[in-house]
């Protein structure tokens, strides 16, 4: 990599990994199956993923009926009093960018399946004048004016809350990944709509944007992706209903003020039960150096 990334980058959230070569809807990649998909991934090992594989462990909660039931019980009604906002937003959506207003794209879900996943179109449709790859970056010319907003305040997953209540996502888990990003391809419980990770890289986008766009793909393999894995698979071990609410909270706050650290909320990191210990505070402070 380049001199001008030799320095320490302190992680901090998610921008989607989302590719949205936006069609309003990106099938899975020809009839190849999820494992020779990644295979072709730069920094996959299927030696060392059958390792972590493994090792993954769950806590109870993550797998329970009860945060099942938890998910709907939040998801019907924020639906309901989002309703007309969401209307708004997609007639918007319409208005000012060809296209449709959802975007559909396959995602890696629980177990290995691929399902569709809904979001509201933040990019424009994929043409010659103004392409690019998978991954995104701060002022990537497919991103709408519109969607920008959309994305900065989270607003773009909203109709995620249908895949919820479908039981293909939760509402805290890891983000579901494109089939070539997944870094854990059975992953034994649900992904969701927010997550440790995703607040922890909540500014991916703008650490992208410092990578040359020739050499994006491999660093996001090298150094985010498996970061993003250890991340996710820690707190799935110790999750429980108090630190999903956390998350939850934390999550809600960064939409609100964006510009935010989360390091101000280390207040809430005080000592807990043994199985509540690990939040997202504790991966909030990770980091990880880049190659020289």
């Amino acid at each position: 990599m380049g001199g001008n990334l030799s320095a320490k980058v302190c992680v901090s959230e998610s921008s989607e990994t989302c590719a949205e070569e936006q069609t309003g809807h990106l099938s899975v990649h020809g009839t190849q199956s999820l494992r020779e998909r990644l295979s072709l991934v730069k920094g996959y090992s299927p030696a060392a993923h059958r390792a972590a594989q493994g090792k993954l462990s769950v806590s109870e909660w993550s797998m329970s009926r009860s945060k099942r039931l938890f998910d709907i019980v939040i998801a019907v009604p924020v639906l309901v009093v989002f309703a007309v906002p969401m209307l708004a937003i997609a007639l918007c959506i319409w208005l000012t960018s060809r296209g449709p207003a959802i975007f559909v794209q396959k995602r890696v879900g629980q177990n290995g399946r691929l399902f569709s996943i809904y979001k509201f179109r933040s990019m424009t449709v994929a043409n010659g004048e103004c392409s690019g790859p998978g991954l995104t970056k701060d002022g990537d010319c497919r991103i709408t004016t519109l969607g920008r907003w959309l994305r900065k305040l989270k607003l773009d997953e909203l109709p995620q809350l249908y895949n919820v209540l479908r039981g293909e996502l939760s509402l805290v888990g890891p983000r579901p990944k494109l089939p070539q990003y997944e870094a854990v391809p059975n992953m034994p419980y649900r992904p969701g709509i927010t997550g440790v990770s995703t607040l922890a890289f909540r500014n991916e986008e703008e650490i992208l944007s410092r990578v040359p766009a020739e050499e994006m793909e491999h660093f996001y393999n090298l150094r985010i992706k498996p970061l993003k894995a250890r991340i996710d698979a820690r707190y799935m071990r110790q999750a429980t209903f108090r630190t999903d609410l956390r998350i939850i909270a934390a999550t809600i706050l960064s939409c609100i003020t964006p510009g935010r650290p989360l390091a101000a909320s280390r207040k809430t990191s005080k000592t807990a039960g043994a199985s509540e210990q690990v939040t997202y505070l504790d991966y909030s402070r990770e980091s990880f150096d880049t190659p020289s």
